[in-house]
C-alpha cells in the first residue's frame, strides 16, 4: 500500500498541468484521506512533490477562471435596457414647435366707419385678434391717417409696435410683381404671426380675388387684415373692412402677393 501510494503521487507531481487538471479532482482526494498515512513515513520529498504539484494547479485553474471572468466582462450586453432605443428629446422638441396646418384667430371684427380709414380699421381689426381693443378714431394719429388714407405699411408696422408689446412687428415690401422668394417669406410670415397669435395688416391695391372667385378691387389702395390661414399657409383669411357683406374670404396666398404689388404688409 505505502508503495502504492508513493507512485501515484510521483506520477502526479511530474505529469504536465494540463495532465494535473484532468486527475486534480482525483489527487486531491487521495491527498486528504491518506494524509494520515503520510504523515508516519519518511518519504518527505514525496509529500513535498505532491503539495507542489496541488500548489502549482491551483493558481493555473484560477487564472483560467479569472480570464473567463474578463471575457463575460468584456462582452457586449445583450440586456433590453442596453439595446432599446432612447427617444430623442430634439425630434420631440421640434414636433411640439411644427405650427399647425390650420389656424384662424378668433378676433372682433368692425367695418370701417368712413371711406378713407380703412387703414385704422384693418389695425383695429388685427389688434383684436391680441386681444387688444382700440377704436379707430384711436388709431387714426399712430398711423398719421388723414382723408387721403394711411401712406404705408411702414405707417402700420410703426403703430402695431407702439400698441403690442414687444414691437414683434416688421414691414416687408413687394415692389413690383412678386417672386417666388417674396410669396414663400409672405407665406412664412402669415404662418408664423398667426401660430404666436398676431394677424398681420396688408396694404393692397387693384384687385384680389377670393377662392370663390368673388372679387375685390379698390383701385386707390385698401388695407386688410389676415387673421388665419390653412394649407399649411397657402391659403389666407381675410378680414376686409370695407363692407361687410364680405367682412371675411379665403385667398391663395400668391393672389395675395400679387394684390400686394407695389405696396408691402406689416408682419
Amino acid at each position: 500500500m505505502k508503495h502504492h501510494l508513493k507512485r501515484q503521487l510521483h506520477r502526479l507531481a511530474t505529469e504536465r498541468p494540463y495532465q494535473i487538471v484532468a486527475g486534480s479532482a482525483a489527487a486531491l482526494v487521495l491527498a486528504s484521506g491518506t494524509g494520515a498515512l503520510l504523515a508516519t513515513t519518511d518519504d518527505a520529498p514525496v509529500r513535498q512533490e505532491a503539495a507542489a504539484a496541488v500548489a502549482e494547479l491551483a493558481p493555473r485553474t484560477d487564472g483560467a477562471a479569472t480570464r473567463q471572468q474578463a471575457r463575460v466582462a468584456a462582452s457586449p450586453s445583450t440586456s433590453p435596457s442596453a439595446t432599446s432605443a432612447k427617444p430623442d428629446p430634439d425630434v420631440e422638441r421640434t414636433a411640439k414647435l411644427k405650427p399647425p396646418p390650420t389656424k384662424v384667430l378668433d378676433y372682433n371684427y368692425q367695418a370701417q366707419t368712413t371711406y378713407w380709414n380703412c387703414g385704422p380699421a384693418a389695425v383695429r381689426n388685427a389688434l383684436s385678434a391680441n386681444g387688444i381693443e382700440r377704436t379707430q378714431d384711436e388709431l387714426v394719429a399712430p398711423l398719421r391717417a388723414t382723408e387721403n388714407g394711411t401712406d404705408s405699411a411702414e405707417d402700420t408696422t410703426r403703430a402695431l409696435n407702439e400698441i403690442v408689446k414687444g414691437s414683434p412687428y416688421r414691414t416687408r415690401m413687394i415692389p413690383g410683381a412678386p417672386t417666388k422668394a417674396q410669396i414663400d417669406q409672405l407665406q412664412t410670415d402669415i404662418v408664423n404671426a398667426v401660430s404666436n397669435g398676431r394677424a398681420i395688416v396688408a396694404n393692397t391695391v387693384g384687385t384680389g380675388t377670393d377662392i370663390d372667385g368673388g372679387w375685390h378691387s379698390f383701385p386707390g389702395g385698401h388695407y386688410i387684415a389676415v387673421v388665419g390661414y390653412k394649407n399649411d399657409g397657402r391659403t389666407v383669411r381675410v378680414a376686409d373692412s370695407a363692407n361687410p357683406a364680405t367682412a371675411a374670404y379665403w385667398m391663395t396666398t400668391i393672389e395675395l402677393a400679387n394684390w400686394m404689388a407695389t405696396r408691402g404688409y406689416s408682419a
